[in-house]
């Protein structure tokens, strides 16, 4: 799966803006459909208070965090499946993201125009997905098709044809009434085998509704009707008012955004959870180094292994990989540092089978 996220929803639902807040890289925006056309990409770090803690605890001379990729992609229309609006050029902008922020428009406002002309997010959610869904059924037909004629090859072949059609045959079902195929109760041996076929509607999917500042501590009735269809798919919803986040943004401080977001009643920027839902979504997990020089925070797939996490930081860590010395997050706060948690023998020698936690604090041992 690709490792990053894009930002899709009808034209004129607030996208741009809200990725040009998210990334504090400035989209082009403006009051008509296409305005963008090729994708625009930022890299966002991923809020986590775990490394602030850390490097309240093991002062270093420098600090990174994790980050995550999003990819602002131009608004889809009705018949964007058949070519409409640039349509195909959308679709495969889609296709080549991991999880996708789908951005719903849940505000009023006679000066912003809105491609239907009215404000509806359940048939805003319907007409995308229904673009997507369409776009699938093609690519599965075409494979269906292809894997028809494979069965006249050999009796592997066969047995494989009775194996792969019928798993074709119940996802184009789903998607020719314009249901996403995520909403199939698909095993694991089922998704492996459509896994090459990259399915839009397959991908994690976080709704993001697009809202007034008057209704960001209170959900309106649009919001309401966008987490009805979020829970029936068991999909993630951020509420964001992106207006209110591209304010946010042009603060110059810290101590500036800090006084804003008190000011309007929230303790952190709308955002935020944003960025941690994508990541999350991704299936990427964080590990920290620690020290003097560099507090890190590493961003690994969830069920990796010390040399392959290893092998993140370097190459020659993973092929001299020897052991790693690992604690948790939580005793450190425990304990209050690294020589306390030692005291405590809460530090742990890990080999080459250990798989890496999420909050995991890790210095690897290795020669070449």
């Amino acid at each position: 799966m690709a490792l990053n996220c894009g930002i899709v929803g009808l034209p004129n639902v607030g996208k741009s803006t809200i990725f040009s807040a998210v990334t504090s890289a400035p989209a082009e925006a403006a009051n008509y459909p296409f305005c963008t056309i090729d994708p625009n990409v930022g890299m966002v770090p991923v809020p986590d208070k775990r490394l602030d803690k850390i490097v309240e605890l093991i002062p270093p001379k420098k600090i990174v965090p994790a980050t995550v990729e999003f990819v602002d992609i131009a608004g889809l229309v009705k018949g964007a499946s058949k070519g409409e609006g640039l349509g195909n050029k959308f679709l495969a902008s889609i296709r080549e993201v991991g999880v996708i922020a789908h951005v719903v428009r849940c505000f009023d406002d006679p000066d912003i125009v809105h491609v239907a002309n009215t404000v509806d997010p359940a048939r805003d959610i319907e007409t995308i997905n229904i673009e997507l869904a369409l776009a699938d059924y093609e690519t599965v037909d075409k494979r269906y098709q292809k894997q028809s004629k494979m069965g006249r090859v050999s009796k592997e072949m066969q047995k494989e044809n009775e194996r792969l059609l019928p798993l074709y045959e119940k996802v184009m079902a789903t998607l020719s009434e314009g249901i996403p195929a995520r909403t199939l109760s698909l095993d694991d041996d089922e998704l492996d085998a459509l896994y090459d076929l990259h399915l839009m509607t397959l991908k994690p999917v976080i709704y993001v509704c697009n809202v007034d500042e008057n209704s960001i501590l209170e959900d309106n009735e649009y919001v309401r009707t966008v987490r009805e269809i979020a829970l029936k798919e068991n999909s993630e919803v951020v509420v964001i008012s992106g207006k209110m986040e591209s304010e946010i943004a042009s603060l110059e401080s810290a101590d500036e955004r800090k006084e804003f977001l008190e000011s309007v009643g929230l303790e952190e920027s709308g955002l935020n959870p944003l960025v941690r839902a994508a990541y999350k979504a991704l299936g990427l997990r964080t590990f920290f180094t620690a020290g003097e020089d560099e507090d890190r925070a590493w961003t690994f797939h969830e069920g990796s292994t010390a040399p392959e996490c290893a092998g993140i930081i370097h190459t020659d860590f993973q092929k001299g990989f020897i052991k790693a010395e690992v604690y948790s997050f939580d005793d450190l706060v425990k304990y209050g540092s690294e020589l306390k948690v030692r005291e405590a023998g809460r530090l742990r020698l890990e080999g080459r089978d250990y798989v890496v936690q999420d909050g995991d604090i890790v210095f690897f041992k290795f020669n070449v």
